[in-house]
C-alpha cells in the first residue's frame, strides 16, 4: 500500500473524502512533489542562517529582469472580481463555515491553518464542509437542537481555501512510510473533490498560500497546479491563488512570487502577526536591532509596516493583482457596548487606512465587522468592484526601510510580557483541546498571534531587554516567575478539570519554547506532536 492511516477519522462521512481515486491523486501528489518540498525547507535554513550572520536582505539580484520586467497576472475570474470583505475561519465546526459563509461577506477565507487544529478529525470535517458548500448542502444541527443552513435568500461568500503550510507534516496519513505532507493533502482532497463543481458554480477552486519564504516555494506551488490540473483535465488557469506575504524574506521577492504564479495568480495579502513573527525568527541571531516593543504598539502605521504595504499594493497594482489587506480581529463584546463600540472605531480607522492606500479589499473575524469594513470600501471603491487601476507611482520601497525595525515606536513593558505569556498559554491550551481560532480579551486569536508573543518572549530574553514600566530585565528567572502567575490565572479561569487537561500541557510547551537556548521555528510543531502523543485528546 501507497498510504497508510495511523488513525481513522472518527466520522462516518469519512469514505466520502478518503475515496481510492482521491488517494491514487493524492499519492500522485507525494511521489512527484515530496522531494522538492523538503529541498525548499532545507533551503529555508540555510538562506535564515545567512541573514542571522548579516543582519541583512536584500531585493534578488539574479531576479532584476523580473522586478523590471513588462508582464502582468492572468485576469482574474468574475468570481473574484470584487473581494472587498473577506472573513475568515476554520471549515471546521460546520457552524462556523456556514455563519462565515451567511455574513454578506463577497469572501470566504476557509482556514485550514492558522485557524484550525489539524486534529484528524478537523482534517476529514474541513474537507467535508467544503464539499458540502459546494454543492449548496451544508447544514449543521447543534446538541441543542438549533438548526444552521446556508441562506438562499442572499448570495454566499465564496470559498477561498488556505491549505497548511509547506512545514507541516499530516501524521495520522503516512505515504511510503513518511509522515504525509499537510499541504498536499490539503489542497489534494479539496481540489479532487470540488474542482468540477466549483466551475459548474461559476466559480473554482481558488486557494490562499500561507507561509512561503522565497518565489522558490511559489513555483513549486505553480508545478502542482499545472500537474492537478492535467490530471482532472480540468483547463490550465482555473486554479487562481492569494499569497500571504506574512515573512520577511517574502516581502523582497513579490514580484518574483506573483511572476512564477502568473498564470494562476490572483494577488497578495499583507498580514500582520505572522510577519512580526517572521522578523523575530529570521533576525534572531542579529542582536537587540531587531527586537520589537510590545506586540500591541506594532500598528500597521509603524514606518517599517508602512514600507512593507505599500510595497505590496504597488507590486499588485503594476501587474494587475489584487492587493489585500490585514485581519481585524475584534469580537463585539454584548455586554461592554462601550468597549465594543472603541474597538469598532479603531477597525473603521485602520479599514480606512487600506482603503485610502489602495488595497481591494480586507479581513475580518467576525461577522459583525462586514458591515464595517463593505462601508468604508463602499465609500472609496463606489461602483467599481475593486482598485487594481491605481497605480501607486509616488511609491519607492528600499530594503532598509522593510527593515528598519528600531524606528517601530513603542517600549516594552512587563504589562506587555504578561499579555504575551498569557495568550501563549491560552491559546495553546485552546488548540490541544481540537479548536484553532479562540476568542482571548474580545479579540479573535490564532496560531499567528500565539507565534509572534512566545517568539516575542524567546526575544527579550535572549537579548536582556528592560521592561520601561518596571525596569526589570527580562531574564529566564523573570519568565518563569511571571509565567508561574499566569498560569495560577488561568488555573482559576479554567476550572481543575480543563486545566489539568489541556492548560498543564500548554504551559510546559510554553515554557520549553521560551526558555530554551534554541529557537522553536513553529509552535505547533511541538504542539501537534503533543496531539499526536495523546497528552491531550479533544
Amino acid at each position: 500500500m501507497t498510504f497508510t492511516f495511523i488513525e481513522n477519522p472518527p466520522l462516518e462521512r469519512a469514505p466520502e473524502i478518503l475515496t481510492p481515486p482521491a488517494l491514487d491523486f493524492l499519492a500522485q501528489l507525494h511521489r512527484r512533489f515530496t522531494a522538492e518540498r523538503d529541498v525548499r525547507l532545507l533551503g529555508r535554513e540555510v538562506r535564515r542562517a545567512e541573514a542571522g550572520r548579516s543582519g541583512t536582505l536584500d531585493f534578488l539580484p539574479e531576479t532584476g529582469a523580473v522586478r523590471d520586467g513588462d508582464w502582468t497576472v492572468a485576469p482574474a475570474p468574475a468570481a473574484l472580481q470584487d473581494r472587498r470583505v473577506e472573513i475568515t475561519g476554520p471549515a471546521s465546526p460546520a457552524k462556523m463555515a456556514i455563519n462565515a459563509l451567511n455574513s454578506g461577506a463577497k469572501i470566504w477565507l476557509a482556514d485550514l491553518e492558522d485557524a484550525s487544529c489539524p486534529t484528524w478529525f478537523n482534517v476529514i470535517n474541513a474537507q467535508l464542509s467544503l464539499y458540502d458548500a459546494a454543492r449548496g448542502q451544508l447544514a449543521y444541527t447543534s446538541p441543542e437542537g438549533k438548526t444552521y443552513e446556508l441562506n438562499k435568500d442572499i448570495p454566499t461568500a465564496v470559498a477561498v481555501m488556505r491549505p497548511r503550510g509547506w512545514h507541516m507534516d499530516e501524521r495520522n496519513m503516512e505515504f511510503d512510510g513518511k509522515p504525509a505532507v499537510g499541504a498536499l493533502v490539503d489542497f489534494g482532497l479539496h481540489f479532487f473533490h470540488n474542482a468540477k463543481q466549483l466551475l459548474d458554480n461559476g466559480h473554482g477552486p481558488y486557494y490562499y498560500l500561507p507561509k512561503m519564504e522565497s518565489h522558490l516555494e511559489a513555483r513549486l506551488w505553480n508545478d502542482i497546479f499545472v500537474f492537478a490540473q492535467d490530471e482532472l483535465g480540468i483547463p490550465q488557469g482555473t486554479i487562481r491563488a492569494t499569497v500571504l506575504i506574512e515573512t520577511i524574506p517574502a516581502a523582497f521577492e513579490m514580484d518574483e512570487i506573483l511572476y512564477e504564479l502568473r498564470d494562476h495568480a490572483s494577488g497578495l495579502n499583507a498580514g500582520r502577526w505572522d510577519y512580526l513573527f517572521s522578523i523575530i525568527k529570521y533576525f534572531r541571531d542579529a542582536g537587540p536591532g531587531f527586537t520589537l516593543p510590545d506586540r500591541a504598539a506594532v500598528s500597521m502605521t509603524a514606518p517599517f509596516m508602512r514600507a512593507y504595504t505599500e510595497l505590496l499594493v504597488k507590486t499588485c497594482h503594476d501587474r494587475g493583482a489584487f492587493a489585500m489587506g490585514g485581519m481585524a480581529a475584534v469580537i463585539p463584546n454584548r455586554r461592554q457596548p462601550e468597549v465594543t463600540e472603541e474597538a469598532f472605531a479603531k477597525v473603521r480607522a485602520d479599514k480606512t487606512r487600506e482603503a485610502t492606500d489602495g488595497f481591494d479589499g480586507s479581513w475580518v473575524a467576525h461577522p459583525d465587522l462586514v458591515p464595517i469594513c463593505m462601508e468604508v470600501f463602499d465609500g472609496v471603491l463606489g461602483a467599481a468592484p475593486n482598485q487594481v487601476d491605481r497605480k501607486r507611482t509616488d511609491v519607492n520601497v528600499t530594503a532598509a526601510q522593510l527593515l528598519d525595525i528600531a524606528s517601530a515606536p513603542g517600549e516594552a513593558t512587563e504589562a506587555g510580557l504578561r499579555g504575551n505569556l498569557y495568550v501563549s498559554v491560552a491559546y495553546t491550551a485552546v488548540w490541544l483541546s481540537g479548536n484553532g481560532a479562540v476568542a482571548i480579551h474580545n479579540l479573535m486569536e490564532d496560531a499567528a498571534t500565539a507565534e509572534i508573543s512566545r517568539s516575542q518572549i524567546w526575544q527579550q530574553i535572549r537579548n536582556r531587554v528592560t521592561l520601561t514600566d518596571t525596569g526589570n530585565t527580562v531574564t529566564r528567572e523573570l519568565v518563569e516567575r511571571l509565567l508561574a502567575e499566569e498560569i495560577q490565572e488561568l488555573r482559576g479561569e479554567a476550572g481543575e478539570d480543563l486545566f489539568n487537561r489541556y492548560y498543564e500541557p500548554a504551559a510546559r510547551i510554553i515554557s520549553d519554547i521560551c526558555l530554551s537556548e534554541e529557537y522553536t521555528d513553529f509552535l505547533t510543531t511541538p504542539a501537534y506532536e503533543a496531539l499526536q502523543s495523546e497528552i491531550s485528546v479533544a
